[in-house]
């Protein structure tokens, strides 16, 4: 890679860690092609990571304790019981993991690009093409510039994966993530340190404290469920797409704050039903694996390459460590195929590893849930390590990972 030219395409967090990686790893010319013309802070969801995978991604210079963010020490699973204000707990687990702020920690990777990178906003890139040595980039304009390498770091919709692996999309799950943020947090219990699941019939919610990235947090939380049939609440996702707020139809919006009514304890219904809509969205929840992270010189990082479903919280923490195994192939490569090879090497069994853990999870807490209301502490231990039965413990990617500790 040294003195090339590389074209990174998407520039979020998994854009932006790139533009890092193959600036470290040699690269003499770095070019960014981010479709949005604004800042992209405003995303403000969150993001959890392992404390084990923060210390590597610390070490590798991704992450830095900087970085706001806020502690969650344990997960407490939920159930409704009458009019019990907070529930009834069902199980308690050891959660040693860091939340974030989508928004605030695409912030803090932007100021580390270095300035020798060209960041391009408002760049739409419409294709890809591939010859014998380099690659040429498109943009929607007409411009054409040509490139040695490209990187799709643009998600599951990612244009570079599909002039690699025409037609290969990412596939619906069969359910959603309602999502939302709110200031709602003055009065969390335990100093808004647990992770909070309520579970119900057909799903959970997941419920936690990020910061805002002005010094205070807000609460995060999305909810996993299957949407009705029904004509009018079952939107087309089978094409993958996003709902951002103002584009749920009301209909879903009643059902869904409804599920949270008549299954929730009513002070977490509150919690959720008080978000502004302003802040709700919809995400449709998705499977993608390929074939292979790389080919010719084209390769892929985060969700452009695979597409694991959030349970696992992979997502942001796989495009991180996507970037520093790329550095590390471009440090140690002596030639674009060196490099490019061990980076699929290296990434490609990971992120397989990946779908088919969060598959398992989706299976168990979404689309085949136990009775939860009948479960006890003991009912829960049984049920979880069933689910985990064969798992690896030590498969070295970050996330809510099913292991117990």
């Amino acid at each position: 890679m040294r003195g090339g030219s590389v074209a990174v395409v998407g520039g979020s967090i998994a854009g932006c860690a790139t533009a890092l990686a193959v600036s470290r790893g040699g690269a003499e010319k770095v070019t960014v092609f981010e479709r949005a013309d604004a800042e992209l802070r405003d995303r403000g969801v969150g993001i959890a990571l392992h404390g084990d995978r923060y210390a590597e991604l610390e070490s590798a210079g991704y992450v830095a304790a900087e970085m706001p963010w806020a502690p969650l020490t344990h997960r407490v699973w939920t159930v409704r019981d009458g009019d019990s204000e907070y529930g009834r707990g069902i199980a308690e687990q050891h959660f040693p993991f860091r939340a974030y702020n989508w928004g605030s920690l695409w912030s803090e990777l932007r100021r580390r690009v270095p300035e020798e990178v060209t960041y391009r906003s408002g760049a739409l890139v419409s294709a890809v093409e591939p010859d014998s040595d380099g690659v040429t980039v498109q943009l929607a304009d007409g411009q054409r510039e040509r490139f040695d390498a490209v990187v799709g770091a643009d998600g599951y919709r990612s244009v570079v994966r599909d002039a690699m692996f025409p037609g290969l999309d990412a596939t619906y799950a069969g359910y959603i993530g309602w999502r939302g943020t709110s200031a709602d947090v003055a009065d969390l219990p335990h100093d808004g340190k647990e992770a909070h699941n309520v579970a119900f019939p057909g799903g959970h919610c997941m419920i936690y404290r990020i910061p805002d990235g002005f010094g205070g947090h807000r609460l995060n939380w999305v909810l996993y469920t299957a949407p009705p049939e029904s004509e009018g609440l079952h939107p087309d996702l089978k094409t993958p797409t996003s709902l951002p707020p103002g584009r749920l139809n009301a209909a879903l919006t009643d059902h869904l704050r409804a599920l949270v009514a008549d299954n929730f304890p009513p002070y977490w219904a509150a919690k959720v039903l008080r978000t502004p809509p302003e802040t709700t969205f919809i995400q449709p929840i998705y499977d993608l694996e390929v074939p292979h992270y790389t080919s010719g010189r084209m390769l892929l990082v985060g969700d452009a390459a695979s597409v694991a479903r959030p349970h696992i919280g992979g997502g942001s923490v796989k495009a991180l460590q996507d970037a520093s195994a790329l550095e590390t192939a471009a440090v140690a490569g002596g030639s674009w195929k060196e490099i490019l090879e061990a980076y699929d090497i290296s990434r490609g069994p990971v992120g397989a590893a990946m779908v088919a853990l969060a598959r398992r999870m989706g299976a168990a807490q979404v689309e085949n849930t136990p009775d939860w209301s009948a479960m006890g502490k003991a009912d829960f231990d049984g049920w979880w390590q069933d689910q985990n039965s064969g798992s690896d413990r030590n498969s070295g990617f970050g996330g809510h990972s099913m292991k117990r500790p």
